[in-house]
């Protein structure tokens, strides 16, 4: 009897948490919602990657130069774009140059059936989750026995233009799970951060650019604009990162 490939994939899906079937990532829906940061072996739940989201209809992907000292064709051509010191070279450096971002992996509660799931975010909500964590009233806020919910509150203010996230911390700690067996599951199965976005090589990179400039030239010689319609003002970048993980 030969080898079922197909249950060889499942395994190896489930090693690696690729399962295609599970939604990996969780986004804030307006109004309340409660989850659990989730602790992760290496001591340090929030994790940062750099991404490039403008490159042509590129959802996103991550930065060679800024995530793992690669030789990165973009980030060479956005400081040359900055030393050129022109207004128009150094609005295309910003809408090209990587951006930060921040991930962690929680539990959703109410979706506890989809297990530990990760929550994209930026600068601002990462300084109030570390100002959380440092603060000596909680304690480890992540600890699997006595660890706190957190309220995400998530919405557009009256007058804002984008949605704010504000967190707030249950006043009593609680177990991640009170099935002992489900809560070691979780901490089993954290999504492998390493795995789940989009990793090119500086090649690709490279291909990606000359493909993009080559649009770029299209507009200079024909006087369109349309070529430039998929070029994000720094605006949009959270709708960007919205598109990137898919929510």
């Amino acid at each position: 009897m030969g080898i079922d490939f197909e249950k060889m994939k499942e395994k190896r899906d489930s090693l690696l948490n690729k399962d295609p079937a599970r939604e990996v990532f969780w986004k804030p829906q307006d109004g309340d919602t409660v989850i659990r940061i989730v602790p992760t072996a290496d001591g340090d739940p929030f994790k940062e990657y750099w991404f490039h989201y403008n490159l042509g209809k590129n959802p996103g992907f991550l930065s060679p130069k800024k995530n793992f000292g690669d030789s990165d064709p973009l980030d060479d051509f956005v400081r040359k774009l900055f030393n050129e010191r022109s207004d128009d070279s150094i609005k295309m450096a910003k809408n090209l140059m990587a951006r930060q971002r921040f991930f962690a992996p929680v539990i959703v509660r109410g979706e506890e059936e989809r297990g530990v799931q990760i929550w994209g975010f930026g600068k601002r909500v990462y300084q109030d989750l570390l100002e959380l964590v440092l603060n000596p009233d909680y304690g480890d806020v992540t600890d699997p026995e006595s660890g706190t919910d957190l309220k995400i509150t998530y919405g557009k203010p009256p007058g804002a233009q984008f949605p704010v996230t504000n967190i707030t911390p249950r006043r009593r700690s609680s177990v991640l799970s009170e099935d002992d067996e489900l809560a070691a599951q979780w901490l089993d199965t954290i999504p492998d951060f390493a795995g789940v976005f989009d990793r090119k090589t500086p090649e690709e990179v490279g291909v990606l650019l000359d493909e993009w400039l080559a649009g770029e030239q299209v507009v200079e010689d024909t006087g369109s604009t349309a070529a430039t319609s998929d070029a994000k003002s720094p605006s949009t970048v959270d709708q960007a990162f919205t598109d990137l993980l898919g929510a």
